[in-house]
């Protein structure tokens, strides 16, 4: 009873340090400032200048409930739940978009429990104020992609010397993979290991109905040249 009270308190505890947290965040720099940082980047692309190849190859392998949730997707905490307690340590996060554009715009990659519970607070307020294609466009606009890519649109002339719009199925799914690890899967770098996890977007996106097995291998089949 004394081990569950304990556990009961420090949960309180770390909520309350995590809303603190989030409150500090939203005080120092408001939200739609931070949004207008991120709208003012050299690249910046609207969702409507993405191929639908690259958003459906996001939302699969990133957040496939992503049109569902409300910013916080309990299904998937709950599976991170059970495979952190197997692996004794802190391996999965079962993040949404929302929450890693929440974590993107004010807080650092350090895995700790208060930077988790302040991401949800500031999901919710994504949520509340934007809509989801307005998140999906902010989140891949503030995400890193490797060789000093700040966003899709960088990326894309970058990698491929192309508009986002101009982007190829075997593009669209290969620049998708890459924000996972950016450093390992770097296609002007690692290209095995960039094929390999594009492989895994394409898994993810037969296994979401947006390709049959036979359309993935097709793409997965196609090749491109790397941008010196």
């Amino acid at each position: 009873m004394l081990a569950l009270s304990a556990a009961v308190c420090a949960g309180f505890t770390v909520a309350e340090d995590g809303y603190a947290m989030y409150r500090e965040a939203v005080a120092s720099v408001s939200l739609s400032d931070r949004i207008q940082e991120i709208q003012a980047r050299e690249g910046y692309t609207e969702l409507e200048d993405l191929p639908e190849t690259y958003r459906n190859a996001v939302v699969s392998v990133e957040d496939h409930r992503f049109y569902e949730h409300i910013g916080v997707d309990f299904i998937a905490i709950g599976r991170a739940i059970v495979s952190d307690i197997r692996a004794g340590r802190f391996v999965e996060g079962g993040s949404t978009i929302t929450q890693q554009l929440a974590k993107n715009l004010y807080f650092s990659q350090e895995k700790k429990m208060e930077r988790k519970i302040a991401e949800v607070f500031l999901a919710f307020d994504l949520e509340r104020n934007y809509s989801k294609d307005e998140i999906l466009e902010l989140y891949v606009n503030s995400i890193y992609f490797g060789d000093g890519y700040d966003n899709v649109g960088q990326a894309s002339v970058g990698y491929f010397r192309k508009k986002p719009s101009e982007m190829t199925e075997y593009e669209s799914t290969l620049l998708a993979g890459i924000p996972n690890a950016p450093s390992r899967y770097a296609p002007t770098k690692h290209p095995d290991l960039a094929h390999q996890r594009q492989k895994q977007v394409l898994r993810r996106m037969e296994a979401c109905g947006y390709y049959t097995q036979e359309e993935a291998e097709t793409v997965a089949a196609q090749m491109v040249a790397m941008a010196p």
